[in-house]
């Protein structure tokens, strides 16, 4: 949390919306809390009332109430030489603008209070040539492996957080499954509340009358009889932990190794690794700020690749997965 802040806006900036002035410098706030700000009046231009379309320029004081996430330092923290080479080995994609990289299963995406070692923290070992850090748009959770898209600059994080904002950008995720779905493929919608578990702390849990809207396509690419499946899922709408519940809650099938949504199948599974999540976002096809569409694949972690060979399945069996879901 930072105390109230005031800038002053660059000449880089000359002439941009407010809201994309927000996305480019705290591409981490959502568009929902910028606009309860403004709407409280806590965020002014120059000691006036600020609005989401008004168009900032160089020389504006920018005055901002504390945040949860402050602007990007642009100078280097000090990194080993063991996390930069690290970092630089998670790179599947990089262009001028963009990095994706296929984050691991147990490492945060940002900290928190108990979480030094996190991706934010070492994305100072990916500028290569630019002076910019790297910033993020989007997030996963910690036990979640794979694609996770990275802006080079503030223009295309402005550009790539819109377009996770508005939808333009589909993901595809594999999941490990304990059980079969009754249905090979379909719909889920199914909303989605936080409220208190059983075991203590929150859960994102299943309310048709409460809950916010969530949806998620999938498809059962293999199945190991009903003892396990392999599934391909796509969401429609990005909530908390939402193919998690999604697949416990919704088709009776919980996810291998998910410790807060699963039950004893999830957990004893009679697989080698079946204490780790088996949650792996596989691919991701959007908008890219210079280049037409960006398509990129993430191979499978190495708890999900050994599990896949005890249960016999071959990835070879996902084809077109994006022709498939978009269509859908």
């Amino acid at each position: 949390m930072t105390s109230v802040q005031f800038l002053t806006v660059d000449a880089k900036d000359d002439d941009v919306r407010l809201d994309r002035w927000f996305a480019r410098h705290y591409p981490m706030l959502k568009n929902g809390q910028l606009q309860r700000l403004l709407r409280g009046k806590n965020i002014r231009v120059n000691g006036k009332k600020a609005t989401t379309s008004q168009h900032l320029f160089a020389g504006d004081e920018l005055r901002i109430p504390p945040l949860e996430m402050t602007p990007k330092n642009n100078s280097p923290r000090e990194l080993t030489a063991s996390d930069t080479a690290f970092m630089k080995s998670l790179v599947l994609y990089k262009d001028a603008d963009v990095l994706v990289l296929n984050k691991p299963s147990g490492l945060a995406v940002q900290g928190g209070s108990k979480t030094e070692r996190h991706i934010d923290g070492l994305l100072d070992a990916l500028r290569f040539d630019k002076e910019e850090k790297p910033k993020l748009v989007h997030r996963l959770d910690k036990d979640t492996s794979g694609i996770l898209v990275i802006a080079r600059t503030a223009k295309a994080a402005a550009e790539l957080t819109a377009a996770f904002a508005s939808r333009e950008a589909h993901k595809i995720y594999w999941a490990v499954v304990a059980g079969k779905p009754k249905l090979k493929s379909g719909k889920i919608d199914a909303p989605l509340i936080k409220k208190s578990g059983e075991k203590g702390g929150e859960q994102m849990k299943i309310d048709y009358e409460q809950g916010q809207w969530a949806t998620t396509l999938y498809r059962t690419l293999d199945s190991l009889s009903n003892k396990a499946s392999w599934l391909e899922m796509s969401p429609l709408s990005g909530r908390t932990h939402q193919l998690r519940v999604h697949a416990a809650g919704a088709l009776n099938t919980p996810i291998v190794g998910d410790k807060k949504y699963g039950d004893e199948r999830a957990l004893h599974l009679g697989v080698e690794d079946n204490q780790k999540l088996h949650l792996h976002a596989r691919a991701i096809r959007m908008p890219h700020p210079t280049k037409g569409i960006l398509e990129v694949f993430a191979p499978l972690p190495p708890h999900m690749k050994r599990t896949f060979e005890q249960l016999g399945f071959d990835e070879k069996q996902s084809v077109r997965p994006f022709d498939y879901f978009i269509k859908e």
